[in-house]
Order: structure tokens, then C-alpha cells, then sequence
């Protein structure tokens, strides 16, 4: 059987695509490390066709099945060994190779995580960087540790060189438990490895002042951990405990779920149709999103995420990563656990990723799919009959969790029973910290414990909306509600406001304005609501969110000019998925990015259109985010607007939950 266009490489299709590689690169004088090999989706002239007819089903008139295509993106590395970073596209039907790309010095292949081993490795056989080590006195039973970082950006002349930097701490090794939070004892010392070299060549010292201290100057004892305190969070490393008086709650489906999944990828639930896919740069994907037959969606995903941080002591600067785009969401996902990570029937769905040969391995459990309650949904009492009828809002949730070293990020896609979307992001994990001096405060962070600075940083979203409302001719337009002026004919009260809509004409980005209550719609404009006689649309409102705050100009900002405006409206190109630009490693300046997607000025009205939503977190540190930040919790909702001619849950069951009882009642068959 042919595999869906949309459906995520199998281990079997990706060894081929391998082998078309190897085949390419056959001589005995070069090696092939492989970086990356997934499914390269096809092109949207193709999809469309393709989908019409799979959604028309019509007797004896099958779909005409897009080439299957691989993205392979590997090193060549010759007898000079330095790598030369090449993808190309793999036609798996045809075996052979369609598309062949070497990628030029500007640009830095995104991280693997062996990549990050290596460091690890380079550190305990790097003189240097024992000896460095050896400059503290630790505590008996501290052992130091090595974390991988991205480098961050090139300063503007320096060398076009692949590195990585290696945050430091110590761990105590006392306990015997390797869950020991080790972020309690951070050391001030960042070892560089040149990555073409395998070698550590630079310790960056630190500055471990307060207010009023240089940017540069080392202010540390030897006993630089003495101030420094335990901060498990292990539950059985916790001084106390866990709380003894929490009681379980169960999220019961007795009859089983309400969604079916074939295929491994397409999903029916409620009047909602849909596909998941997995990628290791943006996680899960939905495609093809329809609702009782029409279409809503053609994609959506994340697309990128930065993290700068705000410490303006060097090498502080370079601080900012892109988790995406540096070393994918990915190839971080976590492999989640039944009745930890998701709750109730649950489905998961598998990745595939590859090792440095080439060899495919499954990642387990990397999606999940579940049922979950949202409270009410809508509700109505008839005052004079007394009778109440409320229905309870269900979503369904494809959800993904990545571990980015000490941070984990929970990114949900939520379809609810009313034809809403809700994208949600929670942020938690342990906050990125250096040494401070004991007494010592600082104007780049928090101290959060002992000798613990956690510095303030921010992290910013972008989410890429390809729609097709009824179709893929649509456009982007703002509508905004205004105080009227007073007028003795139109307004003699001054009660009245008006609303102005404002069709975005041109590829730009545009800002949110809650004092408007700026709301974005995209519409269809060739189809129109029976009933209001508007264009059928979704509508969402942009999170007022802090834009980035380094200052324009600065390699942060540079680095991420997506960030610069909370929407954007571009006109669709195929491969154009990633706001910060295919290339972030090391980047000085976006490139090919969103930024340079709207500067084409392109016409984007009545025609394919993509929107992006930039939003995110201004992270200033309390003590209470260590030592494990509660999850701090945004959502992007989309929602229809006039695109049904009435509510579209009105026909959600009005069912009382008979597993709910009284406080006292052992029995929930009583009758309530």
C-alpha cells in the first residue's frame, strides 16, 4: 500500500534514502555522516490536487499520489577531514536523487546531539579544561559537569568556525542518585570546543559580581560552591517528602475513546478530520484539518522558538538559543509515559530518527493523543421553567514535550466540540543559572538560592498558520473596535463604537492592540455566511505579548528579526516553513526568514496565504521557579467567525457525569 503524502518516513523508506545518499558519495576517499533524514512533503500544487480527490471519493477515480520524497542533509568529509555540509531530496519510489545542494561556509548545519557528546568527551581529555576544573577547591564528593550548548552567535568579524560551549556545574555525588539537581552548583567557567578540531580551544572565566561590579572582573574565591545549597526536586531526594493528602483523580473512559486513528496518521473525532505527522525540526504537525467536510486548515505547526538572555557580561551576549532551528524540537521530544504525560485512552504515535550512518531507529511514544475535559462548554436556565441544559467543552490533544537541556516545553494542538483551535504552549523545567557571590545581587537576574543567579531571558514562539478556509483563496484582514465621537444624529448618548475592518493588502507584519481589540481573521472571501452575508472565517486574538527587547541592531536582534512583529501575512512558497530561516546556528543575521518572506511585498489577498503569530514570555526569575518552574501556561485560540450559521456544539450531549458524587457518598449509582 502507498503511504499517505503526509505520512512521517517509515524505517524502511528512510534506509533507502540512506543508501541513494551512499550510493551518490561512493568513493573510498570521503565519509558520509548523516545529520538528518525525513520526509520532504510534497509540493502544494500536487497536495491539492491530490486531496480534492481523496476528499471527493469518487467510485473509480483514485488520487494521483505526489512523489515520495526524503530530505537527507549529511556531511561530506574528505582528506582534509573538514565536513562540507549537502542535502538532497530522495525520490523513494524512483531511488534516486532528485535534488542535490552544497551548502555554502556562511551557513552551519543544525546540531546533532552527538555533536554534543563530543563535547562532552573533548572536555575531560582537554588539559586546559581540567585544569580550570582544578582552580576550584569543591566540596568533598563533587564531581564536575559538563553541559552542551549551542554557541550562540558569531560576533560580527570573527572566524566562520563551527563551535560549541559547555555550561558548567558540579554535582553531589554523596547521595548516590544521579537525579541530584546539578543546576545548584553552577561553576563560572565556559569551555569552547572548535567542533572541526574535536577540541577544546578557550575557557571563558566569568564574572561572578553583583550591582556595581565589572562586566569582566572575577570576583570569586577558590570555594566558590561553599554559599551554594542543595535544590533537589527528586521526590526522593526531597527533604520532607511528598504531600501524603492528595487523593487520585482518574479521568475514566469506560466505553473507550471517541476518536478512531487509521493509517498511523489520519485521525477522525467528532465532525473533526485530520493528520499528524512528526518531523525532528518541528515535532508534530497537523495537515489537512477539516471540520464536517470543510476545509480549516492545510498546516499547522511550530515553527521556531528563541531564547535570549539578557546578561550583559560576556560571553553573555551570545546567549540566545533557537530550539528549532539550532538542533530541532524533534529530535528532543520526549518519549512520554502513560498516565504521566497525558491522561485517559491515549494514542501515541512513533518518530523515526537516524544515527550518524544513516540507520533509522524509532523513537517511541514521541506524540500523544487523548480526550480531555474543558468545563463548560455553553449552558442556558430557562428562568421560568427552571430547567438548566449545559453541555461540557471536550477537546481533542496532539501533544508533544521536548527536553532542551535544563528547560521542557509542552507545545498541544486542541480541536474543541465548538469548531475552536487552541495552540498551547507551557514552559517549565529548571531556569538557565550561573555563580553569584554570596551577599551579592544583580541587575541581570534573580537569586534564587545560594550563590545562584538565574538570569532574566525571554522566550519567544512562532507559529505558522497555513490555512484554507472553504479553500486556499483567502486573505488577512484586522478589525478593531473604536470609541465614537459624539454626534446629536448618530451617537447622542455616546454609547455607540465602531468597528473598522482593515483587509492587509501586502506581505507585512503587524502588531497586536488589545486597547482595540485587534482581532485577525482570515477569510474566504469567494464563500459568504448564509445567514450574516460576511465571508467565512476563523478569527484569533494575537497575545499581547512583549516583543524582543534586545536592542535593534544587536546580534540577538538581528538574529531574530521574526520577533520583531506579533503577526505577519506572507504569500505561500513552498519549503518556506521556518520563521527564522532554514540556517539559525551560529547565524548573525536572519536569513530567508519571515522578515525576508513579507519584504517581497507580495499581493496576499484572495490568494494561498500563510500567517505567523509571534508571541511568548518575558522570564524575570522568582525564587519560586527554582528549584523546577511551575509550568507557566499560553494559548493562542482560533476561533470560527461566521464560517457556520449557528453554534456549531449545539448538538453536544447535555449528559450528567455519573461518576461525580457527593463529599461523604461512597456510592455514585445514587440518584443525584
Amino acid at each position: 500500500m502507498v503511504p499517505h503524502p503526509f505520512k512521517t518516513l517509515s524505517v524502511e523508506e528512510v534506509r533507502v534514502a540512506r543508501d541513494i545518499v551512499l550510493s551518490a558519495h561512493s568513493s573510498k576517499e570521503v565519509v558520509v555522516d548523516f545529520r538528518e533524514i525525513f520526509l520532504n512533503e510534497p509540493s502544494k500544487i500536487l497536495m491539492k490536487r491530490y486531496l480534492e480527490a481523496e476528499h471527493a471519493a469518487m467510485p473509480g477515480r483514485s488520487p494521483v499520489t505526489p512523489p515520495r520524497l526524503a530530505k537527507c542533509q549529511y556531511d561530506v568529509i574528505g582528506s582534509d577531514k573538514v565536513p562540507e555540509y549537502h542535502e538532497s531530496i530522495v525520490d523513494i519510489t524512483l531511488k534516486k536523487r532528485v535534488k542535490h545542494e552544497i551548502i555554502g561556509k556562511e551557513h552551519q548545519a543544525s546540531l546533532t546531539l552527538w555533536e554534543f557528546e563530543t563535547l562532552v568527551e573533548s572536555c575531560w581529555k582537554s588539559k586546559m579544561f581540567k585544569d580550570a576544573i582544578a582552580e576550584f577547591q569543591l566540596p568533598e564528593g563533587f564531581e564536575a559537569v559538563v553541559e552542551p550548548w549551542p554557541y550562540g552567535g558569531l560576533d560580527i568579524g570573527a572566524e566562520s568556525r563551527r563551535y560549541f560551549q559547555g555550561l558548567v556545574f558540579a554535582q553531589d555525588t554523596r547521595n548516590n542518585n544521579q537525579d541530584s539537581n546539578f543546576y545548584a552548583y553552577p561553576l563560572p567557567l565556559i569551555p569552547v570546543m572548535d567542533a572541526h578540531k574535536k577540541e577544546i580551544v578557550r575557557i571563558d572565566r566569568l564574572a561572578t559580581g553583583g550591582k556595581g561590579d565589572s562586566l569582566t572582573g572575577k570576583t570569586h574565591s577558590e570555594r566558590v560552591l561553599d554559599h551554594c545549597q542543595p535544590a533537589e526536586y527528586a521526590p526522593e531526594l526531597l527533604p520532607g517528602g511528598t504531600r501524603k493528602d492528595m487523593k487520585p483523580i482518574d479521568i475514566l473512559q469506560p466505553e473507550g475513546p471517541s476518536f478512531t486513528v487509521t493509517d498511523d496518521s489520519l485521525i477522525e473525532w467528532q465532525k473533526w478530520r485530520l493528520r499528524v505527522s512528526f518531523n525532528p525540526r518541528e515535532g508534530a504537525v497537523l495537515h489537512d484539518v477539516h471540520y464536517d467536510g470543510r476545509s480549516v486548515l492545510y498546516r499547522l505547526s511550530i515553527s521556531e522558538m528563541t531564547v535570549p538572555y539578557a546578561d550583559a557580561r560576556p560571553p553573555f551576549h551570545r546567549k540566545q538559543a533557537f530550539d528549532f532551528g539550532d538542533g530541532g524540537a524533534g529530535n528532543c521530544a520526549n518519549n512520554l509515559s502513560l498516565g504521566c504525560d497525558c491522561l485517559g485512552v491515549i494514542k501515541y504515535f512513533d518518530g523515526v530518527v537516524v544515527g550518524s550512518d544513516g540507520e533509522p531507529r524509532v523513537t517511541p511514544n514521541v506524540v500523544c493523543l487523548h480526550e480531555q475535559d474543558e468545563g463548560i462548554g455553553w449552558k442556558h436556565t430557562n428562568w421560568r421553567t427552571g430547567r438548566a441544559v449545559v453541555t461540557r467543552m471536550r477537546s481533542l490533544v496532539v501533544q508533544f514535550i521536548i527536553t532542551l537541556a535544563n528547560y521542557e516545553y509542552v507545545f498541544a494542538f486542541k480541536l474543541d466540540t465548538a469548531g475552536g483551535i487552541t495552540l498551547e504552549v507551557r514552559a517549565t523545567g529548571i531556569v538557565s543559572v550561573v555563580n553569584i557571590d554570596p551577599g551579592k545581587t544583580s541587575d541581570y537576574g534573580n537569586v534564587v538560592s545560594g550563590g545562584v543567579l538565574a538570569q532574566n531571558h525571554q522566550h519567544i514562539f512562532a507559529a505558522r498558520i497555513d490555512p484554507a478556509i472553504d479553500g486556499h483563496e483567502n486573505s488577512a484582514l484586522y478589525e478593531e473596535s473604536h470609541t465614537m465621537p459624539w454626534d446629536k444624529e448618530t451617537n447622542p448618548n455616546g454609547n455607540l463604537y465602531e468597528i473598522r475592518k482593515t483587509v492587509i493588502q501586502t506581505s507585512q507584519g503587524l502588531d497586536a492592540a488589545p486597547e482595540h481589540n485587534r482581532t485577525f481573521k482570515i477569510v474566504n472571501p469567494n464563500k459568504k455566511n448564509p445567514v450574516s452575508g460576511a465571508p467565512v472565517g476563523y478569527k484569533f486574538m494575537p497575545p499581547a505579548t512583549q516583543k524582543l527587547l534586545a536592542t535593534p541592531g544587536s546580534l540577538q536582534a538581528q538574529r531574530a528579526l521574526f520577533c520583531n512583529h506579533h503577526v505577519w501575512v506572507t504569500k505561500y512558497q513552498d519549503d518556506e516553513l521556518y520563521a527564522a530561516g532554514r540556517f539559525t546556528l551560529q547565524s548573525q543575521l536572519e536569513v530567508g526568514g519571515v522578515h525576508d518572506m513579507a519584504k517581497r511585498n507580495d499581493e496576499v489577498t484572495n490568494d494561498d496565504i500563510v500567517i505567523w503569530n509571534t508571541f511568548g514570555l518575558t522570564h524575570n526569575p522568582r525564587v519560586e521557579d527554582w528549584p523546577v518552574m511551575p509550568c507557566d501556561v499560553f494559548q493562542v485560540h482560533f476561533k470560527p467567525a461566521d464560517f457556520f450559521s449557528a453554534n456549531p456544539a449545539i448538538d453536544v450531549p447535555s449528559r450528567k457525569n455519573l461518576s461525580s458524587v457527593l463529599v461523604g457518598k461512597e456510592c455514585c449509582s445514587e440518584k443525584l
